[in-house]
C-alpha cells in the first residue's frame, strides 16, 4: 500500500516511521528544500509521546537533548521583587514523565530513526489530490498513492485543498507567540528567565548544545492583528511595537529582530474540525486537530496520532475507510480534552489585570515551597486538567515480527 505524506516536521517522520515497520511504501514530500531548522521553541512531550518514542528506540537521544532548563525567574515591572520558581517541581506536577526538548531537535531525531526506509521528496509539494488517490506535485512528476496524508501544520495545504470552505473552522484563543534566535550570552544556564506584564510576557532561554537562545513572547492584544501567516517583515514590526518598552533587557532581544536569528510568529489558533478525514485523505497532528500553540501540548498530541494511525491502517488491512474511522474514534477523547484544557490555559497564561499578574506570581510561589509529593497528589484528581496528557491511553500496536531487525 502507497502513503503519501505531506510535511517533514514532527507527526510526518513518526507516521513514516511505523508505516515502514508495518510494511508500508511510504514517500514524505516537504515544501523547504531540507529538513527545517527555523529555530523554534522547547516542546514539551508528555508520558505516551515519550513511551511512543522510546518504542521507536529514540528515548536516549530525546533525553540527551533536554533543555535542561530547572529554575524559572519572574521579573514583574511594578518594581516587586522577582520570583524564584522550581521549575522541576512545575513539570512534576505536570507529568511523571516529561522531556522539554527544541522542536528541530526533535524533529531531526524523529526523521533519522525512519529516513533509511522512507522516501523524502525535499523542496516540493502538493497541489492537486483526485479523488483515485493521483496527486500533483509542484515539480515532480504526478504519482498515484493509495493514501494522503496531511501533516503540514496548522496552516496545512493539503486541509486546504480537501476540505476547501471546511478548512477553516478555527478559534482564535486571544494570544500570539513568537520566538527569536538571540545570542546565547543573553540567557543563563538552567534558567527561564521571564518579564510578565498585563497582557504580554517574554521570556529567554538556551540549552547546553545550543549555538544561540531562544526569546520567546506571548501577547494578549485587545483586538486581533492584521498579518499574514508568511508576512515576516510585518510580524517583526508588530513583535517591536508591542514589547519595546517592557524592559531594557527586553529591548536587547527586540534589537537582535535587525539580525539574521532565525524568528517565528503565529497567533494561537484551535483548529476545531469535527472529522479529519475525506475520502482517501486524512490529517494528523496540527494539520487536523491543533489544540493551540503553547497551550495544548500539540506536540505530544501529534506524536500519538501519528502512532494510532499507523496502527489503525495496519489493522484496518488496507481498507484507508474503516482505518479513518477506527483513527478518529480512537483519538476523540484525547482532542477534545485538548482543546479544552488549551481553551482554559489561553485565558489565564497571559494575565489580563494587575491582578492576573501577582495571582501568576504567587501561584509560582507557593508551588515552590508546598512539598512536591502534596502539589502531585492533588493534581492527579483531575486527569482531565494539568495530568491531562499523561492520563491519556491508547491501544497497543504490536509490529510484526518480520519487521524487528
Amino acid at each position: 500500500m502507497r502513503v503519501l505524506i505531506s510535511g517533514a516536521s514532527i507527526a510526518g517522520p513518526v507516521l513514516a516511521y511505523w508505516l515502514t515497520r508495518r510494511g508500508f511504501d511510504v514517500t514524505v514530500v516537504e515544501r523547504a528544500p531540507a529538513l527545517r531548522k527555523t529555530g523554534g521553541h522547547a516542546v514539551d512531550l508528555f508520558r505516551p509521546a515519550m513511551e511512543i518514542s522510546e518504542r521507536m528506540g529514540v528515548i536516549d537521544q530525546v533525553q540527551a537533548r533536554a533543555t535542561g532548563t530547572t529554575r524559572m525567574i519572574l521579573q514583574r515591572t511594578n518594581g516587586r521583587l522577582p520570583v524564584n520558581v522550581d521549575y522541576l517541581k512545575l513539570v512534576g506536577v505536570i507529568s511523571d514523565r516529561h522531556v522539554e526538548i527544541m522542536r528541530d531537535d526533535l524533529s531531526q531525531i524523529y526523521y533519522d530513526a525512519g529516513r533509511d526506509d522512507v522516501e523524502y521528496l525535499f523542496g516540493d509539494q502538493i497541489t492537486a489530490i483526485a479523488d483515485d488517490g493521483t496527486v500533483d506535485f509542484a515539480y515532480s512528476a504526478q504519482r498515484r498513492y493509495d493514501v494522503v496524508v496531511g501533516a503540514d501544520g496548522l496552516h496545512s495545504g493539503v486541509r486546504q485543498l480537501v476540505f476547501g470552505p471546511d478548512a477553516g473552522h478555527t478559534r482564535f484563543l486571544g494570544g500570539y507567540l513568537a520566538v527569536l534566535s538571540v545570542p546565547k550570552e543573553l540567557a543563563r544556564d538552567g534558567e527561564m528567565t521571564n518579564f510578565l506584564d498585563v497582557k504580554r510576557w517574554a521570556a529567554i532561554y538556551t540549552a547546553d548544545h545550543l549555538d544561540d537562545a531562544r526569546a520567546v513572547f506571548l501577547l494578549r492584544p485587545d483586538q486581533p492583528l492584521e498579518y499574514h501567516h508568511r508576512d515576516d517583515a510585518r510580524q517583526r514590526t508588530l513583535l517591536r511595537t508591542a514589547f519595546t518598552g517592557l524592559s531594557p533587557t527586553v529591548d536587547r532581544w527586540l534589537a537582535e529582530l535587525d539580525g539574521p536569528g532565525s524568528f517565528y510568529f503565529d497567533s494561537i489558533t484551535q483548529l476545531e474540525l469535527t472529522s479529519w478525514s475525506r475520502g482517501r485523505v486524512t490529517l494528523v497532528g496540527d494539520a487536523g486537530y491543533c489544540p493551540g500553540p503553547a497551550v495544548g501540548g500539540s506536540t505530544s498530541l501529534a506524536v500519538l496520532g501519528a502512532y494510532v494511525l499507523a496502527g489503525e491502517l495496519e489493522r484496518a488491512g488496507g481498507d484507508y475507510a474503516a482505518a479513518f474511522a477506527a483513527y478518529e474514534a480512537v483519538m476523540a477523547d484525547p482532542v477534545r480534552h485538548s482543546r479544552a484544557f488549551a481553551r482554559t490555559v489561553a485565558k489565564s497564561l497571559v494575565p489580563r489585570s494587575e491582578f492576573g499578574v501577582w495571582a501568576l506570581a504567587t501561584a509560582g510561589r507557593a508551588l515552590s515551597v508546598v512539598p512536591a509529593r502534596l502539589t502531585r497528589a492533588v493534581a492527579k484528581l483531575n486527569n482531565t486538567g494539568v495530568r491531562l496528557y499523561d492520563a491519556m491511553g491508547y491501544p497497543d500496536y504490536p509490529v510484526p515480527a518480520s519487521s524487528i531487525d
